[in-house]
């Protein structure tokens, strides 16, 4: 096969059948209040998150015991540095986490688990991952979309009563959508689940199956053939992994998590009883993106603990070292950087602890919030890993095993930027994520008017369209002209020492202009604002800076009333905000001033050879070989790598 030629068996679609599909799998309504859905709309909806929701007193009490026996686990029982060099987490860090009751944290206590709310699994999340961030990912790809979360959501009695006591204390599960041709295109899946009598036959492979070299049980989409009595359509497996057929053909290694357990699975003639399908057949990308709606709330806690310990890192070094007859920290260069991660640091954790509480509470719709608490968490995490290693300089590049071996502290910093590098791929890249939400945020605009702008509508269609969009605009758009942002006394109750009822009317004269904006862009662009990727992500990024502004005031706020460090949360909150403004001034500025169309000449070019000559001088250490490995359905040729822990 060349290096261009992909598996035959991959399903042909058009970029509109793709859209489609993706479009049938998203939830369709809003049943429930969504702060960052308003806040698109340039509605400022501070009574949905103010006064901040609080877990209710068992919950708190049960998840502060436990969060009490993980810290004392993980500071005996783990050593982050030997699962770094061996790259895999030791079966008897697996086992005690098994006894600890860790792999049923969001499970219910009648199924054998912690019961945990959202809160407190994130809290231990951060905590375990800050030992080693390949245990946090092992519990939260078993638990936020492994096989509890899908069951707990659309299983049925007889299968949570089957499956889920397994998953509390002892089965470890992976979720498989992905595979060698296919990442946020799920229209192209190639894995088949064919019925056959009482069962399903299962054929193909899935490429970066987290957990999947040591899962017992799998969550598996799979592409069921329509036919008589079969509506057919992408659809959810539970799939036993020592099932015949079943192969773990790879153990895949990565620049950073270098303990997780991710592999290559193949499927050759796997028999899975009707009784494991999960909901009904073509319900599987619903069930995967309603799982990720709380699932990905996970990443933005891991964000958090690295946050923490790239401030105290920080705080330590800079106080310790001196620089031209003072502590680095007191050089204006070095300090904006300690400034920004203690300021960042704050709003992850208020932006975290927010949404998390939202999906506990169950009042409101967080589809967005989760998406943006993800995408906003792994970018700010990101750069400020990446201060941090600025901050220590030559000593951030240096491995923690090579700067202990010459007699100093063991800072693994460069590690941290290798492992938090993929949370802006993981569950939905940063450009997926920008898409993504930016469909949530005009969902009101397409769902009134759609159809006007829809090219391959009716003319009948386009004036319905258009007479309902009439309506629809005449109420919305005088409503953006002015807002309780304007007036000196709004928001009142955050003015104390620290003043941060400035911030909060900023938030809502800017939301009412960042929905004029959307509006302005639709009407200038119509059908053709979906392909306007780059306008798109800067509004969604603008929404997540307002988003985590609101977070932050409303924690600090919190914090005040439970007299638990409020003046310095204030100040916290104060700093980041005034930091988000110059970031949102900015992204408002590259709305209509930028690259974008000389950008995409650029890439004309570029893919048609215009600039190869650009190339020349170097070797190219890449070696041959497909770009994308031959996924044709088949028994496996390679040795099985499964690892079951028992």
């Amino acid at each position: 096969m060349s290096a261009s030629t992909t598996p035959s068996s991959r399903p042909a679609v058009t970029e509109r059948e793709a859209r489609e599909v993706a479009e049938a799998a998203r939830e369709q309504h809003w049943r429930k209040p969504s702060f960052a859905k308003e806040l698109f709309l340039g509605r400022f909806r501070l009574d949905l998150i103010h006064p901040h929701p609080l877990p209710d007193d068992e919950l708190a009490q049960r998840g502060e015991e436990f969060l009490a026996k993980l810290r004392d686990f993980v500071e005996t029982k783990v050593d982050g540095g030997l699962i770094e060099r061996e790259a895999r987490i030791p079966d008897e860090v697996i086992d005690g986490l098994k006894e600890l009751g860790a792999f049923g944290m969001k499970i219910d206590t009648k199924y054998g688990g912690l019961g945990l709310g959202q809160v407190y699994y994130n809290k231990a999340l951060a905590l375990a991952g800050s030992a080693s961030p390949a245990i946090g990912v092992l519990l939260s790809a078993h638990q936020s979309i492994g096989v509890p979360q899908p069951l707990k959501l659309f299983g049925t009695q007889e299968q949570r009563e089957r499956f889920l006591p397994r998953c509390a204390r002892t089965d470890i599960s992976a979720f498989l959508l992905t595979e060698p041709d296919v990442g946020s295109d799920p229209a192209r899946l190639a894995t088949t689940a064919v019925p056959d009598g009482d069962d399903y036959v299962l054929d193909g492979v899935k490429l970066w199956t987290t957990n999947g070299v040591v899962a017992d049980l799998l969550v598996v989409m799979a592409r069921v053939p329509k036919s008589e009595g079969h509506r057919g359509g992408i659809t959810a497996f539970v799939v036993e992994t020592n099932s015949p057929g079943v192969t773990v053909e790879n153990r895949n290694a990565f620049m950073g998590l270098r303990g997780i357990e991710n592999g290559v699975t193949r499927f050759h003639q796997v028999r899975v009883p009707a009784a494991n399908r999960v909901g009904e057949e073509g319900q599987g990308l619903k069930i995967a993106l309603t799982t990720l709606n709380t699932g990905r709330l996970s990443l933005p806690a891991s964000c958090v603990a690295a946050g923490k310990w790239c401030l105290k890192i920080a705080r330590e070094w800079s106080a310790a070292r001196e620089q031209w007859g003072k502590p680095v920290a007191h050089h204006e260069a070095v300090g904006s950087k300690i400034s920004f991660i203690a300021a960042t640091t704050f709003a992850l954790e208020a932006v975290t602890d927010l949404a998390s509480q939202m999906a506990d509470e169950d009042r409101n719709d967080i589809r967005i919030e989760g998406a943006l608490a993800k995408l906003y968490a792994s970018e700010m995490a990101w750069t400020m890993a990446d201060e941090l290693v600025q901050i220590r300089g030559g000593r951030g590049f240096e491995t923690a095993d090579s700067l202990r071996a010459r007699g100093e502290r063991g800072v693994p910093a460069e590690q941290l930027l290798r492992d938090l590098r993929i949370n802006r791929i993981f569950e939905g890249s940063t450009e997926i994520m920008h898409l993504l939400i930016a469909r949530e945020a005009v969902d009101a605009h397409l769902s009134v008017a759609g159809d006007l702008i829809d090219p391959e509508k009716s003319l009948g269609d386009k004036a319905r369209a258009g007479a309902n969009a009439g309506v629809f605009y005449a109420k919305w758009l005088p409503k953006l002209v002015a807002g309780p942002g304007q007036l000196p006394s709004s928001y009142g109750e955050f003015k104390h020492e620290v003043d941060l009822s400035g911030h909060l009317r900023y938030v809502e004269r800017t939301a009412r202009k960042l929905a004029r904006s959307t509006f302005y862009a639709m009407s200038r662009w119509q059908g053709r604002m979906e392909s306007k990727q780059g306008f798109l992500g800067r509004i969604v990024d603008i929404g997540a800076e307002l988003f985590a502004m609101s977070a932050s005031c409303v924690r600090a706020e919190l914090l005040r009333g439970q007299g638990d460090h409020g003046r310095e949360a204030y100040q916290l909150a104060d700093v980041f905000c005034r930091q988000a403004r110059i970031r949102i001034e900015e992204l408002f500025t590259r709305l209509w001033t930028n690259t974008d169309d000389l950008d995409r000449k650029v890439v004309k070019g570029v893919l048609s050879g215009t600039y190869e000559w650009l190339e020349q001088g170097i070797v190219d250490p890449s070696g041959d070989g497909p770009w994308i490995a031959d996924a044709t359905p088949g028994p496996s040729r390679k040795e099985n790598v499964h690892r079951p822990v028992r």
